[in-house]
């Protein structure tokens, strides 16, 4: 994994450096002699309270040759009031930049749902329109008019599809996975508009000045096949959204309300609102038919209307959520906090954050405070102390501080590296743990020392 340092927490010494040695604070590494295996210092005490502090070159050769074998005191009787402004140990903040691949949605029940309500809606747009053209009803102009947007609105919701699938590009690192977000808003709101808000004009306006349609035998005729065509595409659309939650290990319920891809859900609502208006505009030509009243054709329109309006305010709501930018799951986000709480290397965790940015994809941010003292001793488990403690007893016998500076140096590049590490550890960890989480950012704690 790639790692972008943006602060360089110690100067280099180029070309020569030290071989890779245990990270973190000096004081446990020189402080874990051999007299000393058996004292470990307090799990607070020393890498918490002196990891923001400098060490004095002079100081820490003053440690060194305390006595002439050599022997560092323990880590607990090392004094921490050093300045601020000399050779600085403070733990900084990480920024981890992952490369991120193609992002493939297993949309397959989607993209069915999308097509299969493409064709039934143009098919059902051709009869209505030839009807209406014969009849002159108003309930049957309202119905047109509701397959002309319904058509529209797949085919934003076919394009949005499309289109959340490129890939992360330097404009956005984070991938087009709420291209199905903002298409679907759209598309909710054509509905609000043009099938609904022109249903209602259009049935007041012949509410007191209407005449009864013609040819109601056709119009029926018409609305039973439009309304088995329509029911076909519903099918296909509740399957989807019940592959779909299924996916997510949700209820259909919970899956329609809060489900993260809103397409088939989408497809799903538009087609239960076409069978119900065919309903409606059914009920409204029998009506007219027995009772020789018109008024119930333009009744019938705004009630269609009403209907529209209703299915695209939950649409317009659902799509604004997820664009705004909703948290996961409670039981995903459970999940990472407990994993973290248990690893060793963390001490406790700040400001943690979570985002849906598409279907199914997750971003999860959090502060960290590491353990410094299970940090080194992890690393002293692999790679040994004895490396880095020569180092500084041969720059301690220096009389200059430049040799000194270099090793200090040299150590604190390797801080930096082993945190690196363990923040890439733990941001794989988090997405093992739940895969919809596609980036992890982690950052190092800088609690304000006073």
């Amino acid at each position: 994994m790639q790692r972008r340092r943006l602060f360089s927490l110690l100067p280099r010494h180029p070309p020569r450096r030290p071989p890779p040695l245990p990270p973190h604070s000096l004081f446990p590494l020189l402080g874990c002699s051999s007299d000393d295996s058996n004292s470990t210092p307090p799990a607070k005490s020393g890498v918490e309270q002196g990891f923001g502090r400098s060490i004095s070159p002079t100081f820490l050769r003053g440690v060194l040759l305390s006595d002439s074998s050599n022997r560092v005191p323990p880590f607990s009787q090392i004094p921490l009031d050093f300045t601020h402004h000399q050779l600085s140990l403070r733990r900084n903040f990480f920024t981890r930049a992952k490369e991120v691949q193609r992002i493939e949605v297993n949309d397959q029940h989607s993209q069915r749902a999308v097509t299969t309500a493409l064709c039934c809606n143009f098919l059902v747009f051709s009869l209505k329109f030839g009807v209406w053209m014969t009849t002159s009803s108003h309930v049957m102009l309202a119905e047109v008019i509701h397959s002309v947007a319904d058509f529209a609105n797949q085919a934003l919701l076919a394009y949005g599809l499309t289109s959340s699938r490129r890939g992360p590009d330097a404009i956005h690192p984070y991938g087009y996975s709420k291209e199905r977000f903002v298409w679907s808003l759209i598309s909710a709101v054509g509905i609000f508009c043009l099938g609904s808000g022109a249903t209602i004009v259009h049935g007041f306006q012949h509410l007191w000045d209407t005449e009864p349609p013609e040819h109601i035998k056709y119009a029926a005729l018409v609305i039973a096949g439009s309304f088995i065509i329509e029911g076909a595409s519903l099918l296909v659309a509740i399957h989807a959204v019940k592959k779909g939650a299924a996916a997510e290990g949700m209820k259909l319920r919970d899956y329609i309300w809060r489900g993260h891809d809103p397409t088939a859900v989408a497809v799903m609502t538009e087609d239960g609102a076409a069978v119900t208006g065919l309903a409606i505009a059914g009920a409204s030509l029998m009506a007219v038919h027995y009772t020789g009243n018109p008024i119930f054709d333009p009744i019938g329109s705004i009630v269609v209307g009403n209907l529209l309006g209703m299915v695209a305010i939950f649409l317009i709501q659902r799509n604004r959520h997820a664009l705004i930018g909703r948290a996961i799951d409670d039981q995903d986000m459970q999940k990472v906090l407990e994993f973290l709480k248990n690893d060793p290397v963390v001490d406790s965790i700040y400001d943690c954050k979570s985002e849906v940015i598409g279907p199914g994809f997750f971003r999860f941010k959090a502060e960290i405070d590491f353990n410094g003292v299970v940090l080194v001793q992890n690393y002293i488990n692999r790679a040994g102390r004895e490396p880095w403690a020569r180092q500084f007893r041969d720059a301690a016998n220096v009389e200059d501080d430049t040799e000194m500076i270099k090793v200090m140096s040299n150590y604190g590049e390797e801080v930096v590296t082993a945190l690196g590490s363990e923040v890439d550890r733990l941001e794989s960890e988090i997405q093992k743990l739940v895969p919809g989480i596609r980036h992890v950012d982690i950052e190092a704690h800088n609690p304000i020392i006073p």
